[in-house]
């Protein structure tokens, strides 16, 4: 159970209620275990009657009858008290899922996006559902039923010991036949537990990416494939669950037959010591009352040993990624103003999981309220600028400066709510139009939004739909079309009013006329802002008081739209081309 000690900041949490549900748990089968005292009470009072040791039958039913309101209040008693140890421990279990849940998903958003290029989406999503909801079995009814067995055996064993020693050791001689069984199969079916939520993750990851890529596998006709694909996964997967059945199988059928073995020995020893007139015939009744009371705790447990090693399986899973350590670490607690100078000094970039050299040696400045153009190839290293500018990785080497700051140096959160960022695949999630474009500023009124959709020229496109900035997107924005979702996420970064403004080639999906509309109202809004324009179009770039041109992550050519046309470069090549290009669909 190493992995599960990762709970018991939780358990000293919720102390108290726990405290309290184990108080109650103990009390309540205090009040169940008088039932078989009772009971043998009666059976020795009617059997001193029939064998006259008792003549007045008076006395038989009045000592029968409070015996019976005995027994009723204390399975009134019980059956109170047991409710209330629910509502303890039981309610803990559903704070402590909360907790972890929260705990794992604050741990996802600190992580790298190395993390999560080398994670499956289903997999994250696995454990932080199915794999938290069998650690919550544990701290919950695993916990439970544990206390029951325990009070249960510690209670009904004293009291069986104390009336019937000698019987008392014959009818526990099954349970170090049990301890060595529950050994046995509870090693098992931790290996088999994990193979399980292997499979369930596999299983969770296919489903996710095939219905997020289903356009892709309609447009292909991949269907059959896809589906022959997902069933061979899934029977595989079945075939796991079944091999973790049938090892759980084997223990209740296992726990009855050690309860009929116990049974059987207290018939037969005492049966000989009730002949020979050791015990009396309510002794006999007592403990084949109490045996038969063990029957329920002790079948469960076999049932609590599985959901411990199952939660046993599925915390380690969570550990593994709960112990990742961030890779990006917001080392400075007091926030930083920032104004959006830029500076990078000869840096070095290098991505660890491909080890593809983005960056070698790039050097400029950009200063506050001015704006750069970045012209490259596909893989040039223009996205890795923008991505180490907003701390998504750190630098290799060399020094990337804000305000004259390395950027190690500033407060992470700070940075990030200066900075408006607007990536070539714009991600909108699935709400309303309106709250995809408040993602920016979360207090925006009505107006700021629409003002905002004006200066992106989405508001039209926006107003053409049924309900209007009401419109709920289907996943990642599929509702609209690529130029849209662009000019969305343009508006998000528009109402956010960053210090520092990205376009990640965010204006490729819109035709020329909307490109230049948009990029005036830019030009507009962006005097006090630092601008960063990253495109394949030499439109998008013109106007930027400083262009740079990158080819294999380095700086090739560096100037305005003016001095890099009076030079047979990349960008002028470019340039014509793509003037030859507009020219000729005009025509």
């Amino acid at each position: 159970m190493k992995e599960l000690q990762h709970l018991n900041k939780y358990f000293f949490k919720y102390k108290w209620q726990l405290i309290i549900g184990i108080l109650i748990t103990i009390v309540s089968k205090i009040f169940l275990l008088f039932t078989p005292e009772l009971i043998g009470s009666s059976i020795d009072v009617v059997n001193d009657y029939i064998q006259g040791v008792i003549t007045d039958k008076a006395v038989v039913k009045k000592e029968l009858l409070i015996n019976i309101l005995y027994i009723i209040g204390a399975a009134l008693i019980t059956g109170i008290l047991t409710f209330f140890m629910r509502q303890t421990i039981i309610n803990v279990s559903r704070y402590i899922e909360f907790d972890l849940k929260n705990e794992i998903y604050q741990h996802y958003q600190k992580l790298s996006l190395k993390f999560y290029k080398n994670n499956r989406t289903g997999d994250l999503m696995n454990r932080i559902s199915e794999d938290v909801g069998r650690v919550r079995m544990y701290v919950g009814p695993a916990i439970m039923y544990s206390i029951n067995t325990i009070t249960l055996f510690v209670i009904s064993i004293g009291f069986m010991y104390k009336q019937a020693p000698s019987l008392t050791l014959y009818t526990i001689i099954p349970l170090p036949i049990l301890s060595f069984i529950i050994y046995k199969l509870s090693k098992e079916i931790h290996r088999r537990s994990t193979i399980v939520q292997e499979y369930l993750s596999h299983l969770s990851s296919s489903t996710q990416e095939t219905f997020s890529g289903i356009s892709i596998i309609k447009a292909y006709g991949l269907e059959d494939q896809t589906s022959n694909n997902f069933n061979e996964l899934s029977q595989t997967s079945k075939q796991k669950q079944l091999n973790l059945v049938k090892i759980n199988a084997f223990f209740f059928p296992m726990m009855i037959l050690l309860i009929g073995i116990s049974n059987l020995i207290v018939i037969y020893i005492g049966g000989l010591q009730y002949i020979n007139g050791e015990i009396t015939l309510g002794v006999i009744t007592k403990f084949i009352i109490y045996v038969n009371m063990l029957t329920w705790p002790v079948a469960t447990v076999g049932w609590v040993t599985s959901i411990v090693q199952q939660a046993e399986a599925s915390q380690k899973r969570i550990n593994e990624f709960l112990n990742i350590t961030p890779e990006i670490k917001n080392t400075i607690l007091e926030p930083s103003k920032i104004t959006g100078n830029i500076e990078f000094k000869n840096v070095h970039f290098t991505y660890s999981d491909t080890n593809i050299e983005a960056l070698k040696g790039i050097s400029f400045i950009l200063e506050q309220g001015k704006s750069l153009a970045i012209i490259g190839k596909t893989g040039s290293g223009k996205s890795t600028i923008l991505d180490l500018i907003g701390r998504l990785y750190d630098i290799d080497s060399g020094e990337l400066l804000i305000d004259n700051t390395p950027i190690d140096k500033l407060n992470l959160t700070s940075l990030r709510d200066s900075i408006g960022y607007v990536p070539q695949d714009a991600f909108l999630f699935s709400d309303t139009i309106n709250n995809n474009i408040k993602f920016g500023k979360e207090d925006a009124t009505e107006d700021e939004v629409i003002q905002a959709a004006k200066y992106a020229q989405v508001h039209k496109n926006i107003m053409g739909f049924s309900k209007g900035y009401n419109t709920i997107l289907g996943e990642r924005g599929i509702t609209l079309s690529g130029g849209q979702k662009q000019r969305v996420s343009i508006a998000r970064a528009i109402i956010k009013d960053p210090k520092i403004l990205l376009l990640d080639d965010s204006l490729s999906a819109v035709d020329t006329e909307t490109e230049e509309k948009i990029l005036k109202h830019l030009n507009n809004l962006a005097k006090d802002k630092t601008t960063i324009i990253v495109s394949h179009r030499v439109s998008s770039a013109k106007n930027a008081d400083k262009i740079i041109v990158l080819d294999k992550g380095k700086i090739v050519q560096s100037g305005s739209h003016e001095s890099l046309l009076n030079v047979d470069g990349f960008y002028k090549h470019l340039y014509l081309k793509q003037l030859s290009e507009t020219s000729s669909t005009n025509n």
